[in-house]
């Protein structure tokens, strides 16, 4: 995998149902205000845009019926989003949405559908959030965010995506740690926001060139007004091959999107489920 590089320790586990080499992007031992060492980021690039198989879209080009099933509908708005299972008799694999709004019908072959995506209409904006899975596996959920307009004749066209690395990026600058004992302690740019007691002991201690990471569990939460990201970070041990989440919170923070799609995040907190 591209978005990856090479640990001094190499790991390999399955994600998206194929083997890849586990790998992050070099160490940042960049100090914050506060002078803590920063997280660092597994995700060494962005991520390769969703794309169909070849032989779906073919199948999807040239279909005469769609198999969809519902992911969200929303009859206050006359808004409906479907999954497409299978065009005539070929499974999609995964792939392809479509969205009814009023009359008009918007296909995004494209787009994954795997894994349960979200999705939430924002009638205040007019704006349709739409979250897919990116890169998946043990231990590993990565999404990506795609904002959705519609125009004067109710067909969707996505407005924004928001790619996992450039949220990583902009995380791994403000994201810094201390760790006393088995305890550890998170800060963004300086203020402790979190605090997790390590309770596993049979991999060696933490690594001690670079103990903690993110960029491998990026979601979001689309249940409120505008969407919530959500990060955990995770711990390489000594004598450990893949990075282990068991004892870190889930940090929070609220996104906020310009006009030329620069996306800012606000203050990180930790999540309270």
């Amino acid at each position: 995998m591209k978005n990856m590089k090479t640990w001094m320790i190499a790991a390999i586990v399955t994600l998206c149902g194929c083997e890849v080499l586990f790998c992050s992007c070099k160490s940042n031992s960049k100090a914050t205000e506060a002078s803590y060492p920063l997280v660092a980021g597994t995700l060494e690039e962005a991520m390769k845009p969703d794309s169909a198989p070849a032989k779906v879209m073919e199948a999807m080009e040239r279909a005469t019926r769609y198999h969809n099933y519902e992911i969200m509908s929303d009859t206050a708005h006359d808004l409906c989003v479907e999954a497409i299972g299978e065009v005539d008799s070929t499974p999609t694999e995964g792939y392809g949405i479509v969205v009814e709004k009023g009359a008009a019908s918007t296909s995004f072959l494209n787009l994954s559908n795997a894994r349960q995506p979200k999705v939430r209409y924002d009638a205040k904006t007019g704006t349709l959030w739409f979250a897919n899975c990116a890169m998946w596996g043990t231990g590993v959920q990565v999404e990506r965010l795609y904002l959705m307009r519609f125009d004067k004749d109710n067909k969707a066209h996505i407005a924004c995506t928001i790619d996992p690395y450039d949220i990583q990026q902009q995380v791994c600058q403000r994201l810094g740690y201390s760790i006393e004992g088995e305890q550890v302690t998170l800060y963004d740019s300086g203020r402790e926001i979190a605090r997790a007691t390590n309770t596993v002991s049979d991999m060696g201690g933490f690594d001690s060139e670079q103990p903690l990471w993110i960029g491998e569990q990026i979601e979001y939460d689309l249940s409120g007004n505008a969407p919530l990201l959500l990060i955990t970070p995770g711990v390489k041990f000594t004598t450990g091959l893949v990075l282990t989440y068991d004892d870190m919170p889930a940090l929070a923070a609220r996104l906020t999107i310009s006009e030329d799609g620069k996306v800012s995040i606000s203050e990180l907190k930790e999540h309270k489920k």
